[in-house]
């Protein structure tokens, strides 16, 4: 797919979303009190099973943007996709090293450089769903003295294991509020 021009580019989101570790998400109903860590997993799977059957749909809708600077379905898909892969390289670091700090992710700088808006659907689908098996499959081998270890945010966020699969799991499912409401 081409675009005939380049989209308008959206507001920057400069909240700090870790608010949404200690209470509900006003937008997309997202819960923290609700999630279990270990449950993560099957979240991150179910989400990516919604998320393809978007993927599958016209491309009038999944290309369109609800306004001109709010991504469409495929752009916000292309953004979980590498949420995830970028989660999946983060917990590796919490894992294998003590206390590691992530550098900084501009999602809005990503989503201009890698032309979500050109993106194909299908690919998407299909790159979305191998980012979430491995980022699951990876939630699924943490140990239960693993869920206690830390990592920092370079904002200085400290988050445990536990604390970043919560806060983790609201991006896709927050997104997908998004892209269908």
């Amino acid at each position: 797919m081409t675009a005939m021009h380049d989209p308008a580019t959206p507001i920057p989101d400069e909240k700090d979303w870790t608010w949404v570790l200690e209470r509900q998400c006003p937008e997309c109903g997202f819960d923290p009190a609700g999630i279990e860590a270990t449950a993560v997993a099957d979240l991150l799977r179910q989400n990516t099973t919604e998320w393809e059957r978007i993927l599958a749909g016209s491309e009038d809708d999944v290309c369109r943007r609800p306004a001109p600077t709010t991504w469409s379905p495929l752009e916000y898909a292309c953004h979980v996709r590498d949420v995830h892969v970028l989660y999946l390289e983060r917990l590796e670091l919490m894992l294998n090293e003590d206390g590691p700090h992530y550098p900084n992710w501009d999602q809005d700088e990503t989503a201009i450089a890698q032309r979500y808006h050109e993106a194909n659907p299908a690919a998407v689908a299909d790159e979305l769903r191998a980012a979430s098996d491995a980022l699951a499959d990876r939630f699924d081998q943490v140990t239960e003295d693993e869920w206690q270890r830390t990592g920092y945010r370079s904002d200085g966020a400290a988050f445990t294991v536990t604390t970043f699969a919560t806060y983790f799991i609201h991006d896709p499912i927050h997104h997908l509020h998004d892209s269908t409401s």
